[in-house]
């Protein structure tokens, strides 16, 4: 690929982080106006929770379909058809019915599921395997810029008075707009000719993910980064608040920010690990230490509570987590070129999996206990739970083949 067509992808790239940034403001934004979403659309907040949640429904799902259709469709069609179905989902939350709401959700969370498969995918394009890790490092702190957005910006907007039908209607027409600014500035694509010159004209729609899932090493990448992910995306954002108030007696409003730190150690620990493992050229090394950092950081709060406050805590462990982005370029690595796109969706499946299985399992033991069993124990056990599981990955990090241009340049 000549230089000049590396810059447009990297444009490209960028015009893309708008799309994922939206994602995760339109993902987490929910969460600060239940009480005005019961009203819109006439139910019980019970109801509108399981309407919210539906998101997650078509997202595990459409990662799949997204990565088919990089690999089939290119950059172009797939980020525009992806960023207008967000759009339309958004503009659905307008209309004061229920149908509306589950239909509008259903198709935020289609939409968003190609939002970052699309930008790594872009930045796959426009970056050497070099700087690899760093793009998809920042992609992600991007993202998490976006979370952060959804709630701490949102929310202040919601209690001042802010109409919700005036935040999803911009959401809706910004998200819109941006489909089109995709379509415009992500350079076209000959799939034809990439395929033949690959030898896989003759490639089915599922054959990519069939080359993939026969890979061992694509379920590896999975199960580390769903194990990684799942301390921050199931304690810290789920069940952090609840936990810091009843176990450790924190007043509400200093639990959300402490709960909160993680995001802010996401923002700075993706970029910087990925950073890390391009300029040493080795992926494992900072993927086992990024997880051993999470693990000092939950011993640390419950053995060592007084040696630094809770926040630091918890901003260390978003900063080690942003490993859990590293097997995304290893994954990418590990594989044929051709697959880029499904690799990505692949491991966004398998990653989500991991989450959605250990999510239950963490509420069983510990969640329904929180009430009659709150304390210190209580707290250092749950927490136990997670130091588990990170060991369980670094494990795991070990049978991974290590792929950075270190390793390569020796073969």
């Amino acid at each position: 690929m000549s230089a000049s067509l590396k810059k447009f992808y990297i444009i490209a790239w960028v015009f893309g982080l708008i799309f994922y940034f939206l994602d995760y403001v339109i993902r987490s934004a929910p969460a600060v106006m239940i009480p005005e979403l019961v009203n819109n659309f006439n139910t019980t907040e019970l109801k509108l929770i399981s309407m919210v949640g539906t998101y997650y429904y078509t997202y595990s799902t459409c990662s799949l379909i997204a990565g088919i259709a990089l690999d089939k469709f290119g950059g172009k069609k797939s980020l525009f058809v992806g960023t207008l179905i967000l759009g339309i989902g958004c503009l659905l939350f307008l209309i004061s019915s229920q149908v509306a709401g589950v239909s509008g959700r259903l198709l935020q969370g289609a939409g968003c599921a190609f939002a970052f498969p699309g930008c790594v995918y872009l930045a796959s394009k426009g970056f050497s395997s070099k700087s690899l890790a760093t793009a998809i490092g920042f992609t992600q702190c991007i993202g998490m810029l976006g979370g952060t957005a959804g709630q701490f910006i949102v929310g202040p907007w919601v209690e001042e008075g802010v109409n919700i039908h005036t935040f999803w209607l911009w959401s809706g027409i910004f998200t819109i707009i941006t489909a089109f600014v995709l379509f415009v500035v992500i350079p076209k694509e000959d799939k034809s000719e990439d395929l033949k010159e690959n030898k896989t004209h003759h490639l089915g729609y599922l054959e990519p993910y069939k080359i993939v899932f026969k890979n061992p090493q694509s379920w590896l990448c999975g199960i580390i980064s769903g194990l990684l992910f799942a301390p921050t995306t199931i304690f810290a954002m789920t069940w952090a608040v609840a936990f810091f108030e009843k176990d450790k007696g924190f007043v509400f409003h200093e639990a959300a920010i402490t709960s909160a730190m993680v995001a802010f150690g996401w923002v700075f620990g993706c970029p910087l690990l990925g950073f890390i493992t391009d300029k040493m050229g080795r992926r494992k090394p900072v993927l086992v230490g990024g997880a051993v950092l999470m693990i000092i950081s939950l011993l640390q709060l419950i053995y060592l509570p007084e040696l630094y406050p809770a926040k630091i805590s918890m901003f260390i462990l978003g900063l080690g987590s942003g490993a859990a982005m590293i097997p995304y370029s290893v994954i990418k690595e590990t594989n044929p070129d051709f697959v880029k796109g499904s690799a990505t969706g692949a491991i966004n499946f398998i990653t989500f999996g991991v989450t959605t299985l250990l999510s239950p399992i963490f509420s069983r033991w510990f969640g329904k206990s929180l009430e009659a069993s709150s304390g210190n124990l209580h707290f250092q056990h749950s927490i136990l739970f997670w130091v588990v599981g990170i060991v369980l990955a670094i494990f795991i990090s070990l049978l991974l083949k290590e792929t950075g241009s270190k390793a390569r340049s020796e073969i």
